[in-house]
């Protein structure tokens, strides 16, 4: 199996992260997306990463990469089968990180080139979403459960994004859960393997 990845890439970094998890051996083959390989524009013509190519057939979303690798092995149950009202909660969570907070993070993170308003506007624009997690994150170190699910670490990414940045604000700002679990994420050695260069 081949993974089409861009290593800073927040939706190649989730893909990685359950590809790793689930056990895949797959080989990753890092693209500069300003010369794209013919090979990845063969198998996906919008030549965008991350690309997997199952050897079965190709995947051409973090998302679906992500439940397809944890289909192969789940040990943690990811996937929350142990709890379908959790498992309809990670959608949930996931389609608002992949829509709205996914817009709110670029505007927050280039706000230069959204001269209409100013990186705080931007930044306070998406503290509701904090807000949200950082209630989840009551009493437990998962958004969800007891242990890691799908939602964690589809959302690590951005949120790693969003709190680099303004580190001083993030350090200081009133979500010490979502912090924790952020950080919790960024020493585990699971990311540490999938940032690797």
């Amino acid at each position: 199996m081949i993974l089409y990845s861009f290593r800073r890439c927040p939706w190649a970094m989730r893909a990685r992260l359950a590809l790793r998890y689930a056990g895949c051996a797959v080989e990753i083959r890092e693209v500069t997306m300003k010369n794209k390989p013919a090979e990845l524009l063969a198998l996906s013509p919008k030549g965008t990463v991350p690309v997997l190519d199952t050897g079965h057939g190709v995947l051409e979303e973090s998302l679906d990469i992500m439940r397809w690798a944890l289909e192969q092995h789940d040990p943690q149950d990811w996937r929350l089968q142990a709890d379908p009202a959790a498992a309809q909660q990670a959608d949930a969570l996931i389609a608002r990180n992949d829509s709205a907070f996914k817009v709110q993070v670029n505007l927050y993170k280039y706000a230069e080139r959204y001269p209409e308003h100013s990186r705080e506007h931007y930044r306070q624009q998406a503290e509701p979403w904090l807000a949200t997690l950082e209630h989840l994150l009551e009493g437990r170190s998962y958004l969800l459960a007891k242990h890691p699910s799908l939602a964690d670490a589809a959302l690590l990414p951005l949120m790693r994004q969003f709190a680099g940045v303004e580190p001083q604000w993030f350090a200081e700002a009133a979500y010490p859960r979502v912090r924790s679990w952020l950080e919790g994420w960024l020493a585990s050695e699971l990311l540490r393997t999938v940032m690797a260069r």
